[in-house]
């Protein structure tokens, strides 16, 4: 009785059904799909030593760490995008954009890994 509407296409209703997708740069592509501890332990260094968590992520893409950007670009350009990533929020945390950077860096590392490992979120 219901019918799988295809994006952009009408519906039964007369409505039309939209995709949203979401369009990610390469530092924010390259951030890796961490176990969700690890993930937690990385928020909590970014929250008081700004990019320390991220610093710290881009050796779990070296240990087996999936990333978008791995099948495009290598384990060797993730892991210093990470680092590149990691030393923009270190150098910028004295004017505050670093810090806050770094602090959603490090949710956006939770977010990852709770969508791998299934954890509900409210976000």
């Amino acid at each position: 009785m219901w019918a799988k509407a295809m994006a952009g296409g009408p519906t039964a209703g007369g409505g039309v059904v939209v995709e949203v997708r979401e369009k990610k740069g390469p530092l924010r592509a390259a951030i890796p799909t961490m176990p969700f501890p690890l993930a937690v332990i990385c928020l909590f260094l970014n929250t008081f030593i700004p990019g320390l968590g991220t610093f710290i992520s881009a050796f779990t893409v070296l240990c087996g760490a999936r990333s978008e950007l791995i099948s495009e670009r290598g384990v060797c350009c993730v892991f210093w995008l990470n680092v590149a990533a990691a030393l923009i929020q270190i150098l910028t945390a004295v004017i505050m954009v670093g810090w806050i950077m770094s602090i959603f860096w490090g949710m956006d590392m939770v977010i990852l890994a709770s969508q791998d490992q299934g954890v509900p979120q409210d976000v």
